[in-house]
């Protein structure tokens, strides 16, 4: 699946995401999200093992970190609609399908004929409409645009939505709590929502590093033009990072917090996934061992007294592929 963001005109300085509002989502979220858990351990590395944090996001209410900003978004909507619409072909969907079950209101998630059936049957589950359009993410937004305009309904986006990322960033506030002292925190790269979240949180105390396939550059083609650009997409990970350009609001994030990007093969992530069911029968998607492949694979080389965070943020695969 080939998703990329739109170029919101009305994106202005005052959509900027900092840690107070973060901690506004937090609040909103209380009692509605799980605070995932955090595993102290050791994994293979190239030189032997390497101490890490493990944040068992995929742990999280539909199996994604997504869930945190659709919540936030629906709860923070000052529009009162009873309806909510998005264009996704995996994670966003099934968050937006849930949340808005949990909140008594109808969901119609528009998808790309490539869409995983594994994830369009949990949007099913949560009671979403789901209708097919296009065969790219591109052309799926374009049809949930008209449809958002025709219902008058509250549409929410995949990534580049103010509320999406702060949502997302209460992962970073959770880790400040869990995890002593202040190490680097590696996050999977899409569209940006989840590590620009985290950088908002604790851009300023921690080191925040997106990981992405070198298939789907998006954040590390951006700084390098020091500008959103568009991207070729080939990656195993592609239905959950498949994301053409990065998102406006991670991009404003990542220069204000200096977040850096590693890239990563597929075969380290395929390796890193393996691994995981392996060695601790964890069940992530290709996306949710992206950060993990970093490590494995040496792309970053944490330093000697240093125990990187690893978020694994997402569950939603098909099981006969491991």
């Amino acid at each position: 699946m080939n998703e990329r963001s739109v170029v919101f005109s009305e994106h202005s300085p005052t959509d900027r995401i900092h840690r107070s509002d973060v901690r506004a989502a937090r609040r909103r979220l209380a009692g509605r999200t799980r605070k995932t858990p955090v595993f102290h351990t050791s994994v293979a590395g190239p030189n032997g093992p390497v101490p890490v944090t493990m944040k068992l996001e995929y742990l999280q209410y539909g199996g994604t970190f997504k869930i945190r900003g659709s919540f936030n978004a629906l709860l923070s909507a000052e529009d009162g609609s009873d309806q909510v619409v998005i264009a996704s072909g995996g994670n966003a969907g099934i968050a937006a399908a849930l949340a808005a079950a949990q909140l008594g209101k109808s969901c119609t998630v528009v998808v790309p004929e490539s869409a995983p059936h594994t994830k369009v049957a949990a949007m099913w589950s949560h009671g979403a409409e789901v209708l097919w359009h296009g065969t790219t993410y591109g052309e799926a937004l374009d049809h949930a645009n008209e449809l958002a305009a025709e219902r008058n309904a509250l549409q929410l986006h995949a990534y580049d939505l103010p509320a999406i990322v702060a949502g997302a960033g209460v992962v970073g506030l959770e880790i400040e709590e869990q995890v002593r002292g202040r190490p680097s925190v590696l996050a999977a790269v899409g569209g940006g929502g989840l590590v620009s979240g985290i950088a908002a949180a604790i851009g300023r105390r921690q080191q925040v590093i997106g990981v992405e396939p070198e298939g789907i550059p998006t954040l590390n083609a951006a700084l390098s033009a020091d500008k959103p650009v568009e991207v070729e997409v080939s990656s195993i990970a592609a239905e959950s990072l498949g994301a053409t350009r990065i998102g406006d609001i991670a991009m404003d994030v990542a220069r204000r917090y200096q977040v850096r990007s590693l890239l990563v093969t597929d075969d380290a992530i395929a390796t890193a996934r393996d691994y995981l069911w392996r060695e601790f029968r964890i069940v992530v998607e290709f996306a949710g061992a992206a950060a993990l492949a970093a490590v494995q694979s040496g792309a970053y080389v944490p330093a000697a007294d240093e125990r990187p965070v690893i978020v694994l943020c997402g569950a939603n695969t098909d099981l006969s592929a491991l």
